[in-house]
């Protein structure tokens, strides 16, 4: 009989598995069904870098393995890149790599750094990648949560003694997913001087970097004195592009460490698809003109969103960053039942805070992944949801 590693038995349901069949059975029953679940934009990729990619593929060299060392060219472009937006250099060759999107690398990383018995300090609510990487890797996951009151920041300093002896990688996310925190330049001073002391790996996830509102501007890690001594960064092309399906990102971090990665990576993939690489040389060349649109047509989405969830009885502060509405729910509603009968019942898809982990309940998250005129329309019916459960009609079931 076969049976199955605990590693694998440890890992929890993944937050959006059974979303798909549900979804589907609603449209087929002919309902209209509102997506607010999933990260992924529904505005359509840069024309440019479309054109870019149909040339690409009439290249025959780039359908030929690209192994970590990739497409030099995308390299270079990364490392512009982070120059223009940052003011800071790394090398393309010994301090960049191509990732198959960012999770790949962010999953792969506890790979390079974790023993059995050692530590990965994870945040809650989060991106389920980490929690998933440093199991697989077998790490001990320690949890920690993100409260409001704390404005969702991941403290190291509040952590027990032996955790921080024993922790070998702690995973950071701001522009933050699924709360749309944002992190001050002190945070993340103290955060790198923590890391620092306790010889942690920072894997810094600035995915949405780009994506700041009200004239927010996100910062890179390497911003503070001496995180080039523990952090690795990781950034993406799938939000702020509109490539979600495309999967490319890239790392950025001293040699050694950005050698750990490609040398791990090296046994489980052999790099992005040269041809993808080759069109996000174009897309990061042109990032301020292919960004700003998307930016702005996102800040309308979430002041569209923030105003009618205040109409419909919510409370919240509207974010300075990322793609999400993180809202809180009344006292003892649960979220699971919140938004699979929300789903169900009114074709308004929203992620459930629970599935971001135990901490996340509370919380429903809204992805801006419709147009404003959907959102208000989403929203007015998880609005009736939410006049339905304070007059007593949701039960609290699964």
């Amino acid at each position: 009989m076969i049976t199955f590693s605990d590693r694998l038995q440890a890992l929890p349901g993944y937050p959006l598995a059974e979303i798909p069949t549900i979804k589907r059975r609603l449209i087929e029953s002919g309902m209209d069904v509102i997506d607010l679940g999933a990260g992924d934009n529904d505005t359509p990729p840069p024309a440019i870098v479309v054109e870019a990619m149909r040339s690409a593929l009439g290249n025959p060299a780039l359908s030929k393995y690209g192994f970590q060392q990739g497409l030099l060219e995308f390299r270079q472009a990364a490392s512009r890149w982070v120059e223009r937006r940052f003011g800071f250099h790394f090398d393309p060759v010994t301090e960049t790599l191509p990732l198959i999107g960012s999770k790949e690398g962010l999953s792969h990383l506890p790979l390079a750094v974790i023993n059995p018995g050692d530590v990965a300090i994870v945040p809650e609510p989060g991106y389920q990648a980490y929690l998933g990487g440093a199991l697989l890797a077998g790490a001990v996951p320690h949890i920690v949560p993100l409260r409001p009151e704390h404005d969702f920041l991941l403290e190291l300093d509040t952590l027990p003694p032996d955790v921080l002896r024993r922790a070998r990688i702690v995973f950071v996310n701001y522009p933050n997913n699924p709360t749309a925190a944002v992190a001050t330049r002190e945070y993340l001073e103290r955060t790198v001087a923590a890391c620092r002391r306790h010889g942690i790996l920072l894997a810094y996830d600035n995915a949405y970097c780009d994506l700041t509102f009200d004239g927010y501007r996100a910062p890179s890690i390497f911003e503070v004195d001496g995180a080039r001594e523990v952090a690795i960064e990781f950034f993406s092309l799938s939000k702020s592009f509109s490539m979600t399906g495309w999967r490319i990102g890239f790392a950025v971090g001293r040699p050694e460490l950005v050698s750990a990665l490609t040398r791990v990576k090296s046994y489980v993939d052999t790099g992005p698809f040269l041809a993808i690489q080759k069109a996000g040389v174009v897309a990061l060349d042109h990032a301020e003109a292919i960004v700003a649109p998307i930016r702005a047509e996102l800040e309308r989405r979430r002041d569209a969103g923030v105003a009618a969830l205040r109409a419909a009885g919510f409370t919240l502060e509207a974010p300075k960053a990322a793609m999400y509405l993180w809202v809180p729910l009344p006292a003892g509603v649960p979220s699971g039942p919140f938004a699979r009968r929300t789903l169900e019942e009114t074709g308004a898809l929203v992620m459930a805070g629970s599935g971001f982990g135990p901490a996340g309940e509370g919380f429903f998250r809204i992805a801006l992944t419709v147009s404003p005129e959907r959102i208000t329309e989403a929203v007015g019916r998880i609005g009736g949801m939410l006049d339905r459960v304070q007059r007593g009609v949701l039960a609290a079931t699964p």
